[in-house]
């Protein structure tokens, strides 16, 4: 052959197009495989495929339950916040008028306290004035009747008269210091 023909017979052959025996035995592989796959690996791959769609969708609406939840666990608890609040806010106010109360009446205690006090001691004041008096009315009876004696030149231990002396003379004094304190 020459080498023209041989040229041209090789032409006449595509080498993108195989030949007809390796086509037939190329699709019957094809078809062997593709059969062998859809009966045992497919079916086990669209298994794990549905699984895991089932544990991703039952992982959400466990996520959104769990947050529901938590959301009114969060409410919940607000409104127990809320509601501490108020009894704190309301038991410090008991206790600001309690105070107030308890601060009013040890005032109004006090008070009265100091109103006994006062009254006990005018009282003393009152008892000793007069104890005073009375002691001074005799110091100064005796020093005026024994005066009187020694001017009279006798001696006036007659009791009734004596008494009836000093009074006199004690009455008078006490003219004389209230026509004082008046004129002031």
């Amino acid at each position: 052959m020459s080498p023209l023909v041989q040229l041209a017979a090789e032409e006449a052959e595509n080498p993108l197009i195989p030949p007809i025996p390796e086509l037939v035995i190329g699709l019957i592989a094809f078809v062997i495989v593709f059969g062998f796959l859809a009966k045992k690996l497919l079916p086990n791959i669209s298994k794990v495929l549905d699984e895991r769609r089932e544990a991703i969708e039952g992982g959400i609406e466990k996520a959104e339950a769990a947050q529901t939840e938590a959301q009114s666990v969060l409410e919940q608890y607000k409104a127990q916040l809320a509601e501490a609040r108020h009894e704190a806010a309301r038991l410090r106010q008991e206790a600001q008028e309690q105070g107030a109360t308890l601060i009013a009446e040890m005032r109004a205690e006090g008070q009265r306290q100091r109103e006994d006090i006062i009254a006990a001691g005018h009282s003393q004041i009152e008892a000793d004035r007069k104890a005073a008096a009375q002691a001074l009315r005799q110091d100064v009876g005796q020093l005026a009747t024994d005066l009187a004696g020694k001017l009279v030149g006798e001696s006036l231990e007659d009791h009734a008269r004596q008494s009836r002396t000093i009074d006199r003379f004690l009455d008078g004094l006490d003219e004389t210091a209230t026509k004082a304190e008046a004129a002031r």
